[in-house]
């Protein structure tokens, strides 16, 4: 978005236009639209930046939920935003911390300082690109005790400040920015800041950890089944004796884990009745060992993220399989279990095999009418096929927090 888009955009006429074409119950078709709008007389560029933008509202519902239906959006800001339900989350560790006014540096279109002031925190956004610093202030309008100020984080006013949140633009363009020095603001200046100010600082999920200073909190962070985000976090917002910590977020519940350094691996085993699969964040957090002991499991190989448990695992935290039949991997073996089974659908996952499960797909028959997942990996060494069906997790704990450690 220019800035000509932007004035466009953020005029009266334009605004009370888009919110009327928002509230409608239904989005017409695209073209349609415009062909209407032109009708009515509206400019060429009054029309692609209130199409623009209906289209963007939608998308971001799911992030912004509700919120979006008054928010202003560009493509690449929409994107790089935390989804709501996660910000959430994070503004909640300031609030609990009893932290009043925060920094938020590299605030994009507002949407961290969005769930911070929302939970009553003063907060000072800061923002370098003037087009999405504009945005920001409009969508953060609403909420009292919300300033935004466009500039270098590095050079605005930080007096009265007593914590920092940071997101480190981390492209230049469209263009991947891969030293942290080359970030804004730079890795090395939020780390120091970090040591003075309690400080979260969220990060990709696979950043270097060799990175992480000594004494922070490093959370990944998983959302509907994807790793999200790393938030390192300082002071009083690291928890005690927590170095370590995966929090889950999705259809099933929420749930968190934590660990006061790299878990190292539970023994191997003998299979049980059930296969587990960590969740992503669990993985990159190196707590497989320790969620793998809470529950009695025993993992499948030392290199493999898949543990085996006697009981049911019922956790947003993993994955649960009951296993109904193990056969060393070869192709004529997994086509004989598969066919046995009477199968009209067939998910097949692997992990520390060779395999490509498209190609594999081509071979095997699909005749009946149940629903199973064929997991190829190794155990002890060996490769196995596992067929299993997916548990459910119990309805009580669809939406219930779940915290294990």
């Amino acid at each position: 978005m220019d800035r000509s888009e932007l004035d466009a955009l953020l005029s009266t006429p334009v605004l009370r236009l888009l919110e009327q074409l928002t509230a409608e119950p239904s989005t017409p078709d695209t073209l349609a639209l415009v062909t209407s709008l032109r009708k009515k007389g509206h400019p060429p560029g009054v029309v692609a930046a209130v199409v623009n933008q209906l289209s963007l509202r939608h998308k971001a519902r799911g992030k912004f939920g509700d919120f979006a239906s008054r928010m202003l959006f560009t493509k690449n800001g929409l994107e790089q935003a935390t989804r709501l339900a996660v910000s959430s989350h994070h503004a909640g560790r300031f609030h609990r911390a009893g932290l009043t006014f925060l920094v938020d540096a590299g605030c994009g279109i507002g949407g961290d300082a969005l769930a911070c002031a929302g939970l009553g925190l003063t907060v000072r956004a800061i923002e370098q690109d003037p087009v999405t610093a504009s945005l920001a202030a409009y969508n953060l309008a609403p909420f009292d005790g919300v300033e935004v100020l466009q500039g270098l984080a590095e050079e605005v006013e930080w007096s009265g400040a007593d914590a920092l949140w940071c997101d480190p633009a981390r492209r230049s363009g469209s263009i991947r920015l891969s030293k942290p020095e080359d970030w804004s603001p730079r890795l090395d200046w939020v780390f120091d800041k970090a040591t003075t100010l309690p400080t979260g600082i969220k990060l990709a999920p696979g950043m270097d950890r060799g990175l992480i200073p000594e004494g922070m909190e490093a959370q990944w962070v998983s959302y509907s089944g994807s790793v999200a985000e790393m938030v390192l976090w300082s002071g009083p917002l690291a928890r005690e004796n927590t170095t370590r910590s995966a929090l889950v977020m999705s259809s099933r519940g929420v749930a968190e884990l934590t660990g006061a350094a790299d878990s190292t691996d539970a023994d191997t085993g003998e299979l049980g009745d059930y296969l587990i699969e960590p969740d992503g964040a669990v993985i990159r957090a190196r707590l497989i060992g320790d969620l793998a002991r809470t529950h009695g499991g025993v993992m499948l190989d030392q290199s493999i993220a898949y543990f085996s448990t006697k009981s049911p695992v019922h956790t947003p935290l993993a994955q649960c399989f009951r296993i109904h039949e193990v056969v060393p991997y070869n192709l004529t073996r997994v086509k004989d279990v598969v066919k046995r089974a009477h199968l009209g659908s067939l998910e097949i996952k692997k992990r520390g095999i060779d395999v490509d499960p498209g190609e594999l797909r081509t071979h095997l028959s699909l005749t009946g009418e149940g629903e199973m997942t064929l997991i190829l990996t190794r155990h002890r060494g060996k490769r196995v096929a596992i067929l299993a069906a997916r548990e459910d997790l119990p309805r009580e704990n669809e939406t219930g927090a779940n915290q294990e450690r």
